[in-house]
């Protein structure tokens, strides 16, 4: 069948079955097909929508228009599974969540990717780690998911290669807002790995991908849908992000603090002078307790908490971290001598309030975009990143705030810079008078098969 009478098809509003997804997903992977055709294919998915049946194809498709994992081989002992998430500011929870579930029997090969737009990337976090090489070779990856449980890398040329044609036409031809093409990239991609679970994380607030609870919820409820009718047990945690999820923001920063609450050190957080468990923990938590309940690793919720804390307290989360990044290139005794490795900025100064208040709302989004601004992003596509530079010491939504005291303190390469980006960050922070601030929940709902309308 010819390509342009596939288009047609869908351009009419008709549906695509699998043989016509297949032709247009080998074309776009060995480039048959050219980019005015592959813009024309996705405008008339924009345009006219997909049924689950079609968007369930795409996605297996977009999976099998290159290498699918396969682990069988490899007789291990444990579930392969993943997390994925829509991206946000202070976001490290990959870098934690990886070796936590290895460490509780699991095998995690997480293929992830750079930063986008305002949000940061897990593949820029960890090339702050000196030698950490995020496109090893398939025997290194294999080996290291067997044997420590954990590799986190990059996507090679191999996975899902059309995919990676088909979301930059998609990005210049304002088709990027379609629920089936934004689902078969994410899984696409994710089921590439030959995974038996994959739980999403999809951000809700000012610093989230999708504009509104309602736009999030509706991306959730096909990311089960198409996933699970993928053959791939999926379901999907709507987590806030109307702050940072850490309070830092910033490669080398976040993996700082990806190693403190490894060890244990970063479970609580100052807020309103008491401590509290962290936002970061409290969102980790449920993602990874998910996680061993939906693969079997855990009876119930009780036992998979458990089998986290034992994970965490004994230390073993840690080690898988270290085994990994040792093996991936990097310092064996990074998790010991962390601040001899990772890269710092040689300026730092903080943002201080000009009045006192509570803080009654945060534009994350403008945080993020002050990272970039710093060069702990890119403007673009090649961009160097800044390792050392990002935001720490962000203050939280409710928190009480006197006029001097930083909002946030702000690590840059030079003083000019960092000055000229606080001015701009001053506007991210709304004060009330008053100390009654609706503070959102962390985790506003758990979707699973069972739970679609």
């Amino acid at each position: 069948m010819l390509t342009q009478e596939i288009i047609r098809r869908k351009r009419d509003g008709q549906t695509l079955n699998r043989r016509m997804l297949d032709l247009v997903m080998r074309g776009i992977a060995d480039e048959s097909m050219g980019d005015a055709q592959i813009g024309a294919f996705a405008m008339a998915v924009y345009l006219n929508g997909m049924n689950q049946e079609e968007a369930v194809a795409l996605t297996e498709s977009i999976r099998d228009s290159g290498q699918v994992m396969q682990w069988d081989a490899l007789d291990l002992q444990g579930p392969v599974l993943d997390k994925h998430s829509t991206g946000g500011v202070g976001d490290l929870v990959s870098l934690v969540l990886g070796p936590w579930i290895a460490a509780c029997g699991g095998h995690v090969p997480m293929v992830s990717g750079r930063g986008l737009g305002h949000t940061g990337g897990t593949l820029d976090k960890l090339e702050s780690i000196p030698g950490y090489d995020v496109t090893p070779s398939n025997d290194t990856f294999r080996r290291l998911v067997k044997e420590v449980g954990v590799a986190i890398i990059g996507q090679t040329g191999a996975l899902a290669p059309a995919d990676k044609r088909l979301y930059g036409v998609r990005d210049v031809t304002a088709t990027v807002e379609s629920i089936p093409l934004i689902v078969a990239s994410i899984l696409g991609k994710k089921l590439a790995c030959g995974l038996d679970t994959l739980v999403m994380d999809v951000k809700v607030g000012s610093g989230a991908f999708m504009p509104t609870l309602q736009a999030s919820r509706e991306l959730a409820e096909a990311i089960v849908a198409i996933g699970c009718g993928a053959g791939t047990q999926t379901s999907v945690l709507l987590t806030d992000m109307n702050q940072p999820l850490a309070d830092c923001a910033g490669n080398s920063l976040e993996v700082f603090e990806a190693l403190r609450l490894l060890r244990g050190d970063g479970r609580n957080e100052e807020v309103r002078g008491e401590g509290k468990e962290s936002r970061l923990y409290r969102v980790t938590r449920p993602l990874a307790t998910e996680m061993l309940l939906q693969s079997g690793l855990a009876s119930d919720a009780n036992d998979a908490e458990r089998r986290l804390d034992q994970a965490l307290d004994s230390g073993e989360a840690l080690e898988r971290f270290s085994r990994m990044v040792h093996g991936l290139g990097g310092p064996g005794d990074l998790a010991e001598h962390a601040k001899h490795h990772l890269p710092t900025a040689p300026v730092t100064i903080d943002l201080d309030a000009d009045r006192a208040g509570f803080i009654s709302a945060i534009d994350t989004r403008t945080l993020g975009l002050g990272v970039v601004e710093l060069g702990g992003g890119r403007r673009n596509a090649g961009d160097a990143i800044d390792h050392r530079v990002g935001l720490s010491h962000i203050a939280a939504l409710g928190q009480r705030i006197e006029p001097g005291q930083p909002l946030l303190r702000i690590h840059a390469a030079d003083r000019a810079e960092a000055e000229a980006v606080a001015q701009r960050l001053r506007h991210a922070f709304s004060l009330s008078e008053t100390s009654d601030v609706a503070i959102p929940p962390l985790v506003h709902a758990t979707l699973r098969q069972e739970d679609l309308p």
